[in-house]
């Protein structure tokens, strides 16, 4: 659907400016080190999963047609979440049923509370056939600490 295709003006304007306040150089020196893809994309030709910090991921949100995934529990989400992102529990039984789902053609970036459950979702989206992901390494948290919002709404 069109919701889950895109990320509204605002959290592209809150994603700019964490991206800005992080600073140019940092965002040059994630971006060129984060990129090359895993060893296990060899399985599906085009497809491309990239660890990236939060500053790399908040210019990826803000430059892309970006679907932004929360891996999360449902309680842990409602108590602050990224704008616009969705909400699909990786560690919940129907995690893989709702994943595919989704379009597996569109960009993602993917994150948890620490970038741990946000890198086994990546894994099992990849052997799901999605071609475009990126893990957010050190989640919330590290969002929260570069001074990036949380929405509970």
């Amino acid at each position: 659907s069109d919701t889950l295709r895109g990320v509204s003006s605002r959290a592209r304007a809150a994603a700019l400016a964490l991206a800005a306040s992080l600073g140019v150089a940092a965002l040059a020196g994630c971006s060129s080190a984060a990129d090359p893809a895993r060893p296990s994309d060899a399985a599906v030709a085009g497809a491309s999963a990239s660890d990236v910090s939060v500053s790399a991921a908040a210019d990826v949100i803000a430059q892309r047609d970006v679907v932004v995934l929360d891996v999360r529990t449902p309680a842990e989400f409602a108590s602050g979440h990224l704008a616009d992102a969705i909400n699909i529990d990786v560690s919940g039984s129907t995690f893989d049923d709702e994943v595919a789902a989704l379009s597996p053609d569109a960009t993602y970036v993917v994150y948890c509370r620490s970038g741990n459950r946000s890198a086994a979702a990546v894994d099992r989206m990849l052997d799901l056939g999605f071609t475009d992901l990126y893990n957010m390494t050190g989640g919330v948290l590290d969002w929260e600490a570069a001074g990036g919002e949380l929405v509970t709404s």
